[in-house]
């Protein structure tokens, strides 16, 4: 029997699974929330926030090793069609782990924060921009678009806001609208009537309903947690999106759970922090009534993923490794 070299696999994690990092720290943000206006303990929030944080640190290294030692991996990465969006969520995971520190070190989440936004501004030029050369395939038009441009413009305003860098954090939150207004009707007409999305790729769909409801949190971040007209609307057109969501879950849920599926994790959460803060602001009526059953429904789906994503860790379908030759550039003939 031929032995297999246990240094022939290595340990790959796609950037996508940073993706986990999102709805974590989102759930412990509106936790935190929670605690200023019930009777529930702040180390709910602390605690995901810090799972959250760890969960990053690993993925960071994880990322950060592959980039040394295979570097060929990650500008292959980079350069899907498809991948390479998702690349842009270990800067917003670092400056969502800036926010996550700043009661506790600001000087650690000024950096983090510095870190991230430099990467995510860079990487937009580079990845969003390459888009305009008219090469990008059909196909490939899925919502993962938005995370560039869009969720990283969003996250840095949110940033900017808990730091107190209320005019920057306007610049990000108009580039992320912008952003959004002019990519969503592309995406919409790919998935109307561009055929099929390919199972693999369906579950993309879920950062359809992060948009408005991240957008909904950095309006607050920025004006200081007022509830205005604007905060209202972007809350319903996230309402909208979940109801699509809903609609679609049997055909999600045609592909067995993997990491993906987290993809709906960070517009959950951002639909449970500012469904709080928009029943917060009123005595009685829609949002009041509204809030408690969304906060419920929310902590429910991130628990679910949770639980799943431990079994798929326990049953070895997570930390995937890969033939070491895979992650290298084949050389060429000279």
């Amino acid at each position: 029997m031929k032995k297999v070299d246990p240094q022939s696999k290595v340990l790959h994690l796609p950037a996508g699974y940073f993706g986990m990092v999102l709805g974590i720290i989102g759930m412990g943000f509106a936790w935190r929330f929670a605690s200023t206006i019930w009777p529930v303990p702040r180390m709910i929030g602390d605690g995901l926030v810090v799972l959250a944080a760890s969960i990053w640190a690993l993925l960071t290294l994880a990322f950060l090793s592959r980039l040394l030692r295979f570097p060929h991996s990650v500008v292959t990465e980079m350069c899907h069609p498809v991948a390479g969006s998702f690349v842009s969520l270990f800067p917003a995971t670092t400056m969502l782990v800036s926010i996550g520190v700043t009661p506790w070190c600001r000087s650690l989440a000024v950096g983090l924060f510095s870190v991230g936004v430099t990467l995510q501004l860079g990487y937009a030029a580079w990845q969003s921009a390459g888009l305009w050369r008219g090469a990008h395939p059909a196909e490939a038009t899925t919502p993962g678009l938005y995370l560039p441009t869009v969720a990283n413009n969003f996250i840095s305003a949110m940033a900017c806001g808990a730091l107190g860098f209320t005019d920057a954090g306007l610049v990000f939150l108009g580039a992320g609208i912008l952003s959004w207004l002019s990519l969503e009707p592309v995406i919409l007409q790919r998935l109307r009537s561009g055929g099929e999305l390919a199972a693999p790729l369906r579950t993309s769909l879920g950062i359809q309903l992060a948009p408005a409801l991240v957008a909904c949190s950095a309006w607050f971040a920025v004006n200081g947690g007022q509830v205005d007209v604007l905060a209202k609307m972007l809350f319903g057109y996230g309402l909208l999106q979940l109801l699509f969501m809903l609609r679609l879950m049997p055909w999600y849920l045609k592909q067995p759970f993997n990491a993906s599926f987290w993809s709906f994790s960070f517009g959950i959460s951002a639909l449970a922090s500012t469904g709080l803060r928009l029943g917060h602001a009123s005595d009685s009526g829609f949002f009041h009534n509204l809030a408690l059953p969304l906060f419920i429904f929310t902590n429910v789906i991130i628990a679910l993923l949770l639980i799943r994503t431990a079994l798929l860790l326990v049953r070895g379908g997570l930390l995937v490794r890969v033939e070491r030759h895979t992650l290298t550039r084949d050389k060429e003939p000279s």
